[in-house]
């Protein structure tokens, strides 16, 4: 789309691993043996501590919900790396860029502050023990997963909202297999500073 005296960047191409199509070949079957791994592992977490009553503790309470962030994190990326590697189509819509680092970048500062509260969770269990049901109460387990999905999807904003006021007129090859900010901020010209 044409703005001023540049034409405006409406996709991206992706760095693909390989033109060899039995490298690719070997590649999406790795690709696909561990994403299938890690949909399955979490998964199993994520249903044992949902099923069994004796896990219904705030430590298990955390790992449940990082399971789950595990899952929707490797879903934003895996699914269009399989596609360029399976199809070899190796470009990604300006938008489906966009919506690939908001939610990378939401799981991913999330699964951050959630290992963080998982740490405040287990420094009161070992330095105050006598104290643990009284100060991690389901109120504030609940108090503080909420919280790292708000501030994840706080952050996130901030980093999508200030890509979004970038103009992309010049190369639109990201070096990289994947939209992430730092790869986007150096394709743009348009003043990065704030970013």
């Amino acid at each position: 789309m044409a703005t001023g005296n540049y034409t405006a960047v409406v996709e991206f191409i992706l760095q693909g691993f390989s033109e060899d199509p039995w490298i690719r070949g070997l590649l999406s079957v790795l690709f696909i043996l561990l994403y299938l791994m890690a949909l399955a592992g979490n998964g199993l977490i994520f249903a044992a501590i949902n099923l069994s009553p004796g896990l219904h503790t705030p430590m298990y309470f955390f790992l449940a919900n990082l399971a789950f962030l595990d899952i929707v994190c490797t879903s934003t990326v895996l699914p269009k790396l399989l596609e360029s590697l399976v199809v070899g189509v190796d470009t990604i819509s300006y938008r489906g860029c966009l919506a690939q680092l908001f939610f990378l970048t939401w799981f991913l500062g999330s699964e951050l502050l959630l290992l963080t509260t998982m740490a405040f969770d287990r420094y009161v269990a070992i330095c105050r023990p006598l104290h643990y049901s009284a100060i991690m109460s389901w109120s504030l387990c609940t108090l503080l997963a909420m919280t790292v999905w708000t501030v994840g999807a706080l952050n996130t904003s901030v980093h999508t909202g200030l890509l979004l006021r970038l103009n992309f007129c010049g190369p639109n090859h990201i070096e990289h297999f994947l939209c992430d900010v730092p790869t986007l901020l150096v394709l743009s010209c348009s003043p990065t500073t704030i970013n």
